[in-house]
């Protein structure tokens, strides 16, 4: 997934605009109140979230205190632009972030594959050459 501002990838938000998100700092760990602060929603939000989306697991210390990593912050706007922007229901985001993951890995999997055959393709020209 890419890190924009944006919580769409140029769709327009409920009233008509495209919502901007802030930018992600560059830390490892944010607080609870700064992932509500960078995704636009509230803590309350956010722990109802955790026990709906498997892919959302931040780490807790010391008093139970959750700490959420830089992918956990893209993962809640994709969500949020999933249930808020595009009308999906809580069922629906979940599908569509699982069947992301499943795109994703095959995608990953049939580039790999272009570009071995590539690199074959090259050397096979060398050794043409000699």
């Amino acid at each position: 997934m890419q890190e924009t501002l944006s919580t769409t990838d140029g769709c327009e938000g409920q009233a008509g605009i495209q919502a901007e998100l802030p930018a992600i700092p560059g830390k490892r760990y944010f607080t609870i109140g700064e992932v509500a602060d960078l995704c636009q929603v509230k803590p309350h939000v956010l722990r109802y979230w955790e026990q709906e989306f498997a892919h959302l697991k931040p780490v807790k210390r010391r008093g139970n205190r959750r700490y959420y990593m830089r992918q956990d912050v893209l993962t809640i706007r994709q969500i949020r632009s999933l249930l808020y922007e595009q009308g999906y229901t809580i069922p629906g985001a979940r599908a569509r972030l699982a069947g992301e993951d499943e795109h994703h890995d095959s995608s990953q999997f049939r580039q790999l594959v272009r570009q071995t055959i590539r690199e074959l393709e090259e050397v096979r020209a060398l050794l043409k050459r000699k």
